[in-house]
């Protein structure tokens, strides 16, 4: 199975653009693409994915091990694909001192070659240098060829190229020109959702015709062929021995941060997903339960304020006692209200809370949770895989640049805060009948199947079994 792993210098190099031109442009000439997008991310594997018309799956040491990881990319990955890879921040930039959680340690356990991506505005000879050094730093580490990208001109390529092949043995796959019109637009939390952006097709067609007239695109597929075969996961048990349920998700231009394998895995655990616009619809679908994951819906406050009849359905499904998860923006939606530039609009009310959006980020990066034994979920160590879990503890990720303000002292927390923010610095997850509402952005793997559990739990609610209130009291309520 061919695989490639496209890294960069440093972040911001272009890294998306170009591995999203790349998926569009190897599934043009016929080939099967597989992306993989390192580190937890909603946005990139969103354009991932569309380009290569197959769901992202993203690999991240923070919360699978690495056996998860080899797996995820044996097992999705058939002999004639290709398995494009796109890391995070710089090839050897990582949490710790040994660069455990980097991306050369990603190629490293998948045993990928490397495509670096150099944004080279303002270089010339000094590029030897830098590929130089990175070729030496950790030289288990193949870098099998670069990218230059907002190349200036052709006579500024004609040099970079010069240089790098007198210096270096490095060889040049392509050069991008500097092209406004080739990049994803940004805001507070980085490139828009190709769910949210009007001409998202258009945009991955231009990138598509850039990468496959100035990078050589059939040897980059090429390039990872050699690499040995990666083990691939036992095969599951298909579905689950309960009875089938019916969750409810948000999906729409509000609401799209959900992981694709978290998606499966709801299914695998016996959950037909009935998908929603919160915009849009009038009213939530007939379902035993409620997941609305992250998003962006300060961006769209007005059209989920306008959209009363679907605000009151979610508000009223939940105060009658529906199962329900909510992550970030979803847990924004429930809240009083959204206020951001000084307008505010009016949200779910589910929780007392007001959200207020702040110009700087609220909690950003790796989070770790210790849950508190409210949350109303099945114990962990009832599920496959989970033991000796008495408290358990867990890696999760959060980025929000919104707070809830202010929360009542008698507020249930499924979870004390270990690292990161969450809600108030010190606990995240708020538990109101069968609701939880946390900040925090959950992973489903072995060290953490929150999927099975929160199936398992609308289950027993919907077969009449009881669930918990807001005040840790049983109730079916």
């Amino acid at each position: 199975m061919a695989r490639v792993l496209i890294s960069a210098a440093h972040k911001s190099s272009g890294k998306t653009t170009i591995s999203t031109g790349l998926c569009a442009a190897l599934a043009a000439r016929g080939h099967r693409v597989q992306p993989f997008k390192k580190g937890p991310d909603y946005i990139d594997p969103l354009w991932l994915g569309r380009a290569a018309g197959r769901a992202c799956v993203n690999l991240d040491f923070n919360t699978m091990s690495h056996q998860e990881i080899r797996e995820a990319v044996g097992t999705r990955t058939d002999p004639d694909d290709i398995a494009l890879i796109e890391g995070n921040k710089g090839l050897y930039d990582g949490l710790d001192l040994e660069g455990s959680n980097s991306n050369a340690a990603l190629a490293r356990l998948l045993q990928a070659p490397v495509v670096l991506v150099i944004d080279s505005r303002g270089m010339t000879r000094g590029v030897a240098p830098l590929l130089l050094g990175y070729q030496a730093f950790e030289r288990d580490i193949r870098i099998a060829g670069v990218i230059l990208n907002r190349v200036g001109g052709s006579r500024h390529g004609s040099k970079l190229r010069a240089v790098i092949e007198h210096y270096t043995d490095i060889p040049v796959l392509g050069m991008v020109s500097a092209n406004a019109d080739l990049q994803i637009l940004e805001r507070h939390l980085g490139l828009i959702p190709s769910n949210e952006h009007a001409t998202a097709d258009a945009q991955i067609q231009r990138l598509a015709r850039a990468i496959a007239t100035e990078v050589d695109v059939e040897r980059i597929g090429a390039l990872g062929q050699e690499a040995p075969p990666l083990p691939r996961a036992p095969t599951a048990a298909t579905g689950s021995s309960g009875a089938r349920v019916r969750i409810a998700v948000a999906r729409d231009a509000a609401f799209g941060f959900y992981y694709a394998t978290d998606l499966e895995a709801l299914e695998q655990a016996g959950a037909d997903l009935l998908f929603f616009d919160a915009l849009q619809d009038t009213a939530l679908p007939p379902a035993d339960g409620l997941f609305i994951g992250g998003g962006f819906p300060e961006s769209r406050m007005r059209e989920l304020e306008a959209n009363a009849s679907m605000r009151e359905s979610v508000r009223t499904a939940i105060e009658s006692g529906l199962p329900a998860y909510v992550e970030c923006g979803g847990l924004m939606y429930l809240a009083r209200g959204i206020t951001w530039n000084g307008e505010r609009c009016a949200m779910a009310g589910v929780l007392p809370g007001e959200v207020v959006m702040h110009a700087r980020p609220q909690g950003r990066g790796y989070v770790r949770l210790e849950e508190t034994g409210q949350l109303p979920w099945p114990p962990a160590d009832a599920a496959p895989g989970v033991t000796g879990a008495a408290p358990f503890a867990f890696g999760a990720h959060e980025f929000h640049y919104s707070a809830l303000e202010p929360m009542p002292s008698d507020t249930v927390y499924a979870y004390r805060v270990l690292r990161g923010h969450g809600v108030d610095g010190s606990h995240d997850g708020i538990v109101y009948r069968n609701l939880l509402a946390s900040y925090s952005h959950l992973r489903h793997s072995a060290q953490n199947p929150w999927a099975d559990r929160f199936v398992a739990f609308v289950r027993d609610v919907a077969a009449g079994r009881p669930g918990r209130t807001h005040n840790g009291t049983r109730s079916n309520a």
